[in-house]
This record gives C-alpha cells, structure tokens and sequence, in this order.
C-alpha cells in the first residue's frame, strides 16, 4: 500500500502549488504518486450540492454548520473505495483536504477550538463510523490568514474564480487558522508537520520525507 498524504490549509495558503511541487519531486526520486482534492465539485453530488450552498444556494443550508459538514463527510465516504485503489497502485497519494478540513472550518464556525465538540463529532462520523483511510502524514501549509486572503482574491482576478462564503469571511478565517495549529499541536488523527508557506517550502527535503 502507498502512502496517504494529506496537505491543509487556508483558502489560498497555496496547497495546489504545493501537491505539484511534491508530486514532480516524488517521480523524479522513481516513485508513483495519485493526487485528489475535496470536496470533489464536479464528481460528488453532495460536493455539488455544497458549491451550491456557499453560493447562497438551497436556502439556509449554508448557515447550517453540521448539514455542510455531512455534505463534506458523505463526499468523502463515496470517494474512500477509490482511495483504497490508488493507495494499492501509486507509492504515494497526495490529497487537497481531508477529515481535519471538516473538523477545522467547523469549529472555527461554532467559535471553538480543536478540544471542543465539533472536532469530537467529526472524529466519530468520518474516522469511527465512516472508516475512511487514515493518513500518514497531514501537512499543514501555514500562512497568516491575511497572505492567504490576498492570494486567494489574486486567484479570483486571475482565474474567474468566485470566492465562496467561506473565502471570504475574514474572521473565520483567522479562527480557522487557529484551529488548524491546534489540530497540527495535537496530532489529530495521525502525525502532522507544519510547513511555513509564507517562503518556498523545500520540495525535495519534503519529498523525501513524504516518501518514507
């Protein structure tokens, strides 16, 4: 079996730029790597039917924090059977998001920490009842919530890319950031190394690493 490699982050911390950087590295050292990202928007209807509602789609769904965090969950729970097959093929699977995305905006939405009931909750709906595969390493790429919203507004410019309810929200941001160290402190789940995203991160030290 292949490695389950998980990168978190903020919107726009720069997790995409990161899983390239580390899949070119791991093929040059001779290993297969797979990469996947959540929530899957144009493969999962229950991811569809959360773009929708960060759009102001389906009512107050969006307001409703444990209804978006099941959406998430079950988009998660369709995508492990393929999870498994690309961990049997591949050395390496690099995943943008995960389980600790759904535990981070949470309870930084309800204002608490990695310790409090949300996270607890998502623990036992994707890990306990759900089984997903568990990581082997979950990188958090931290940038201060202000870097990671100029980025991500330079995303919108040059993409056409409109940000979600979440992108934009400032605050929660910050708070999400919050949560995210707690989690990586913690060692939510499995082992985590925080990796600065503000500089360069060292693809080929990372790689290695990544690799076992």
């Amino acid at each position: 079996m292949g490695r389950l490699i998980v990168i978190e982050g903020l919107d726009g911390a720069g997790k995409r730029t990161l899983a390239q950087g580390l899949t070119a590295r791991v093929r040059e050292r001779g290993g297969t790597v797979a990469q996947a990202a959540f929530p899957r928007y144009t493969a999962d209807v229950h991811a569809e039917l959360v773009a929708e509602a960060l759009h102001g789609g389906h009512g107050d769904l969006g307001e409703s924090v444990y209804g978006m965090a099941v959406l998430y969950a079950l988009d998660r729970r369709g995508a492990a059977p393929g999870l498994r097959e690309l961990l049997a093929g591949h050395d390496v699977v690099l995943l943008d998001r995960y389980v600790a995305s759904n535990a981070a905006y949470g309870a930084a939405r309800l204002h608490q920490g990695a310790d409090g009931e949300f996270a607890r909750w998502v623990r036992e709906l994707e890990i306990e009842r759900f089984g997903l595969p568990r990581p082997d390493l979950q990188l958090l790429l931290q940038v201060p919530a202000e870097v990671a919203a100029e980025r991500a507004e330079h995303r919108e410019r040059t993409e056409t890319r409109r940000r979600d309810g979440f992108e934009s929200d400032a605050p929660l941001q910050v708070r999400c950031g919050r949560v995210y160290a707690e989690l990586a402190a913690a060692n939510w789940w499995s082992p985590w190394r925080v990796v600065d995203g503000s500089r360069q991160p060292d693809h080929a030290a990372l790689a290695a690493e990544i690799s076992g």
